[in-house]
């Protein structure tokens, strides 16, 4: 992600607004991007609205989101496809897979296989790379979240797709391994949701300003203090799962931003898969359940958990 930090200049006009500021006297992005870059603000350490007004002196720190890439490189990654029709596909991503290509990873992201399959799938190898073409990625799992995930092949399609996720009518079920027991088998887990205060690049759950978020838990088996559970995300907030297990006092097993410790899997990788996602696709009348089997390594760890 983005960032920029710095002190407001002595030489700016009375009554500026932050957002004119980032424009007009930064020209770090124009007021469009701004918008379309998702940029977040903190003034003298809070979060502020893009219209505060700054003042020389004021400590500022900016955030935003890179663009999907207008001009992407093809490659011929391997992919787990679940799904595919003239309209969407979907998948399930390896985990280690960064899902948009961004600062330092501008190859071997799921856009970049999906507009190598693009241009096979219509046989036209001659186009240039990205020319045309927006990768419809739906929604975001982070790097080390492997599981289902959809795209659109064409804007239509991904316009009716992302209104499902607006309007929360989408199930999503992920899978994932705890640290501890909860005390409760089932659950529900609604806090606010903002960006750490000591650490812009995390999430934490806040008492104060926030996007809501929520999400149903449940126990399926514990073993050893670590515990499989389902988690059911209600809203689609940056680190979300991750976040509220921490909050709880459970974090994931193998999560390096969010977890602690454990003496039992010191070096695993992040326990955190979408296992299904339910969704309407263009031109159906219902929704259809699309699944990703559970991972090896879930397996390995459960097989040492139950023989521990």
């Amino acid at each position: 992600m983005p960032s920029w930090s710095g002190m407001v200049s002595d030489l700016i006009p009375s009554s500026l607004r932050l957002d004119r500021y980032v424009s007009e006297q930064l020209s770090l992005l124009s007021r469009s991007q701004i918008k379309t870059r998702s940029m977040e603000a903190w003034l003298n350490g809070k979060a502020v609205k893009l219209s505060r007004i700054v003042k020389p002196g004021d400590t500022l720190e900016l955030f935003w989101t890179d663009p999907e890439s207008t001009d992407l490189e093809s490659e011929n990654l391997p992919l787990k496809v679940i799904y595919e029709d003239s309209r969407v596909i979907v998948v399930d991503k390896a985990q280690g897979m960064v899902v948009h290509p961004g600062a330092g990873n501008r190859r071997g992201t799921l856009a970049n296989a999906l507009l190598y399959r693009r241009l096979r799938r219509w046989g036209d190898d001659n186009v240039p790379a990205g020319e045309g073409f927006r990768p419809g990625i739906v929604h975001r799992l982070d790097k080390d979240t492997s599981g289902v995930i959809i795209a659109a092949w064409d804007d239509e399609a991904l316009a009716f797709l992302s209104d499902q996720f607006k309007r929360r009518l989408v199930r999503k079920t992920y899978i994932a391994i705890v640290q501890g027991v909860p005390k409760e088998t089932s659950g529900r887990i609604e806090t606010l949701i903002s960006r750490d205060s000591r650490d812009r690049k995390r999430f934490a759950v806040s008492t104060g300003k926030g996007k809501s978020a929520l999400t149903l838990y449940r126990v399926i088996r514990s073993r050893q203090g670590h515990a499989l559970v389902l988690l059911r995300p209600r809203t689609g907030r940056t680190h979300q799962l991750r976040v509220h297990m921490r909050h709880i006092g459970h974090p994931i097993v193998g999560d390096p931003i969010y977890g602690f410790s454990d003496p039992l899997f010191p070096d695993v990788s992040l326990m955190l898969h979408a296992k299904s996602l339910s969704i309407t696709l263009p031109g159906d009348v219902g929704q259809r359940t699309f699944k990703a089997p559970l991972p090896d390594r879930f397996h390995l760890i459960i097989e040492r958990l139950n023989k521990t």
